[in-house]
Parts: C-alpha cells; structure tokens; sequence
C-alpha cells in the first residue's frame, strides 16, 4: 500500500531507460512503482500497482514532436520501445492524473487526489538541450543543458518557477540527499557515482478542493520524478 510520512508518501512512479541513444535504433522504456532507494517495486496487477496504471508516456522529440507510447506489462514495470529519428534531446513523459481519490483523515494526512508525473531523457548526439516541460496542471521538472558535468533542473508548478521547494535525490541500497530550489526555482548537483541510477523526487500540495470520479477531496497532491542514468 501506499505509505505516508508526515510530509508525503514514500511510493512514486518513475521511468527507466539509457540515457544514450543511437539514431534509428529502438531503446526500451520502463515505467516502476515503488521505492527505488529501498528496491521496493510493486508487482503488475496487484493492489498498489492497479491503483496508478492508467498513466499516459510518450517521447517529445528534438522537432516538438509529441509520439504516444503503448505499454506491456511484465512482472514488475510497465515497457515500452522507442526509436530516435534524429539527433538531439529526446524527453520522455509519464504523466498520471487518474487515481481515485484517497482518504487518509485516518493518518492526518486529509482527503486527497494524486498526480504523479515523470520525465527521463535521451541524448542522441553531442548536442544536449533543455528537456521539454509539459505539464500544465501540476508539477514537472526540467533539466537544463549546461558544459559542465553537474545536473541542473527548474522545477516547475503549473509553469511557473517552484521555489524554495525541498526535492531528493535517490539512489540504490538507502542513499538520499535533500536539497532545495532556489528563488527561480532551480537547484543543482554532482553525480558522484559512474554507473548509477538516480531518481529525483520533489512534491507539492495544491490547496484546491474538488471532485474526482464522484469523490470529493480536499486537496491535490503532486509528484513527479526525474531519472538519471550516469
């Protein structure tokens, strides 16, 4: 089940693939849920995992071509394939917004609907761009391209500039660093380990009630992942 913190939940959904590509050769995409740093990931069709598979993927390639991805399901993520046609930054996008609404009055937590998103990107070729951001009605984070070999992302709610937002950075066997984005909404770090995979993790809360599916809650809590394989 999904767990609660005094703060946020520990499961995210999250997105898996190499973060080099070849032109004109296909790359598998993988979609998890669970926690990564804890290598917790929940098995396709069982209770946590249904609540949050109706998610929609697709790949914004380096022209702003947006190609929609259809998904297999295996024992424990969701698998797509994806065949780069040029060179450049090609943004992979997760996005969830159809999880029925959750009462965790129980925990303090509130009533509350969920929209989890997800980016990862592909570099086709030496020349790296900012990833696209799409995500109109929640939160995204965008990776911006820079010369050097440390990682900055603008976090992003709704379009605007999230700042001061505390986000995390996961990788395998219980390792995670908390830092938080600056007054532009951008926060930057080094990846010290070859051969890594790492999830970044960053939520917020939307103060907004309404009704989902005939159930009424009382606010909108959004997560989105960014993955890194370097």
């Amino acid at each position: 089940m999904l767990v609660v913190s005094s703060t946020a939940f520990a499961h995210y959904l999250w997105i898996e693939t190499n973060a080099t590509g070849t032109a004109n050769q296909e790359q598998e995409i993988k979609v998890y849920f669970g926690e990564y740093t804890y290598g917790v990931k929940e098995k396709i069709g069982e209770d946590a995992f249904e609540r949050v598979k109706d998610f929609e993927l697709w790949v914004v390639d380096p022209k702003g071509n947006k190609i929609p991805l259809e998904v297999t399901a295996t024992e424990d993520y969701y698998l797509a394939k994806y065949t780069p046609k040029s060179k450049g930054t090609h943004t992979v996008i997760m996005d969830n917004a159809n999880i029925d609404v959750i009462d965790y009055t129980k925990y303090d937590f509130g009533i509350f609907k969920t929209h989890y998103h997800g980016i990862a990107n592909i570099q086709v070729g030496k020349k790296d761009t900012d990833t696209v951001a799409q995500n109109e009605t929640g939160i995204t984070v965008q990776r911006v391209a820079s010369a050097d070999d440390a990682v900055t992302l603008r976090v992003l709610f709704q379009g605007e500039p999230l700042a001061k937002n505390e986000l995390t950075v996961f990788v395998a066997d219980q390792w995670s660093k908390t830092l938080h984005t600056d007054e532009a909404g951008l926060v930057s770090f080094d990846l010290p380990w070859e051969g890594t995979q790492y999830i970044i993790e960053t939520t917020t809360k939307e103060e907004v009630p309404g009704t989902f599916r005939g159930e009424d809650y009382q606010f909108v809590w959004n997560c989105v992942t960014y993955s890194i394989q370097n």
